[in-house]
């Protein structure tokens, strides 16, 4: 199985080096490209194995799936480039934010040739491995499904979902990366400035969020009831969360997820 990656900026190199490091496709078999030999020599720089070019045709024409990892605004430029190419047992899949399935279509598909069709919504954590990454699917077979489904998950975690559900995906998945991570600095400060140093804010933060979100994952517990673990009548907890909750909290979250659609 060959993959091709189409762009080697952050997400589409993050990508490279997370499946050169799993178990399902050797490094020999990606192949990665770039506008320059700068990036391509980083690329190389981590991995020697992994194919490298400034050849978008030639490393399409070798590949059974194609990631394509380019800005949104370049979509439009690199499918005319490498159409040429694409061939309809081939999966295309796109990491470009807001590009639809009936845009995809529309530049790479034809009478007689049209692979099947992928978006994939990563966020920055796919560069250590824990990405939470959506994927749709448009004229893919269950056998597809599972191999994309399969592939992301070496990244991370990767979820199904439907088209019309991308927006919100990405407000979760990828805007949420942000907007945990300023409950973190905010944390942090608060932390500094009860006495904590910024480092020992810090650890002690990002690990508390850390296994929060385990004990989710691990128990498929609702977040509530690991919230009452940790909340006493009369507690300290408690108070806390409700000042919190008369500065808006959960209603702040909610309002800042849903202008990010």
């Amino acid at each position: 199985m060959k993959i091709s990656i189409i762009g080697a900026g952050n997400m589409g190199g993050a990508i490279a080096r997370g499946l050169a490091q799993g178990s399902l496709v050797a490094p020999s078999e990606i192949t990665v490209t770039a506008a320059t030999q700068r990036t391509l020599d980083a690329i190389k720089k981590c991995n020697g194995e992994i194919n490298t070019t400034t050849d978008n045709l030639a490393a399409v024409k070798e590949a059974d799936i194609v990631v394509l990892a380019v800005k949104p605004r370049l979509t439009d430029r690199i499918a005319a480039e490498i159409k040429p190419a694409i061939r309809g047992d081939q999966i295309l899949v796109s990491v470009a934010a807001g590009v639809s399935f009936r845009h995809l279509e529309s530049l790479f598909c034809a009478p007689g040739c049209s692979p099947a069709l992928f978006r994939v919504i990563p966020n920055t954590a796919v560069a250590v491995g824990e990405s939470m990454t959506s994927v749709a699917s448009y004229r893919a077979t269950p056998e597809q499904e599972r191999l994309i489904l399969s592939l992301f998950d070496e990244l991370g975690k990767s979820m199904m979902i439907e088209e019309r559900l991308m927006e919100a995906a990405t407000a979760l998945g990828s805007c949420g990366t942000a907007f945990a991570l300023r409950y973190i600095r905010a944390a942090m400060e608060g932390g500094i400035e009860m006495g904590l140093s910024a480092v020992q804010a810090r650890e002690m933060v990002a690990q508390t969020v850390k296994g929060a979100a385990e004990l989710l994952l691990r128990n498929h517990t609702h977040p509530e009831e690991e919230i009452d673990k940790v909340t006493t009548p009369g507690g300290i907890t408690i108070k806390g969360l409700n000042e919190m909750e008369r500065a808006g909290f959960t209603s702040a979250v909610i309002r800042g997820l849903k202008v990010s659609k």
